[in-house]
């Protein structure tokens, strides 16, 4: 009877993960962007056995390991289908849509879009905050958040399309030059 309760309790775990990411898989964790699965380890914390992603973000030159069961709830997912690249880059053509608040919850809510792993958000600040070469100079701050927009947009745009980051910053910024032509 025992046998049977650990098989059903191992069978959805791994059926689970199974589903869901494995080893050398490009996965978008929300507040660190675009990483990659290295293995699946075990480990005790506090005297609980665990089973973690280990994901390795090159950019940032991070590891970081996140326990299978909360991998969902954290809001990791897979990379972006091509049809969701294609609407932020679309995205990317439209007007800017600045609201007439204070920076600071204005940069509090491009933060917000940022770190929610969202493409399409990600795409909608990276837009707006964008400036041609004729409009006024952008503030320190401002620069830093569209920075973060862009290389966070960019490095799952390489990843979907199978190219390198500075080739994927030309393509998004190709985007930007269109609509203002």
């Amino acid at each position: 009877m025992t046998t049977a309760t650990t098989t059903k309790k191992k069978v959805p775990a791994n059926s689970n993960r199974k589903l869901e990411f494995k080893a050398n898989d490009h996965v978008v964790y929300p507040t660190h962007g675009v990483g990659r699965i290295m293995r699946v380890e075990e480990q005790e914390v506090a005297g609980v056995k665990l089973e973690l992603f280990v994901i390795t973000f090159d950019k940032d030159k991070m590891t970081l390991r996140v326990p299978t069961a909360k991998a969902k709830a954290v809001g990791m997912r897979k990379l972006s289908s091509p049809d969701v690249v294609a609407t932020a880059l679309n995205t990317l053509k439209g007007r800017a849509r600045v609201k007439r608040t204070m920076w600071s919850r204005r940069a509090q809510e491009y933060e917000a879009k940022i770190n929610s792993g969202d493409l399409v958000s990600i795409a909608e600040v990276v837009r707006d905050l964008h400036r041609a070469s004729g409009q006024p100079e952008q503030s320190y701050s401002e620069r830093q958040l569209y920075e973060a927009a862009l290389a966070r947009m960019a490095r799952e745009v390489a990843a979907v399309e199978k190219t390198d980051e500075p080739t994927a910053i030309k393509r998004v910024e190709g985007m930007l030059l269109k609509k203002a032509a």
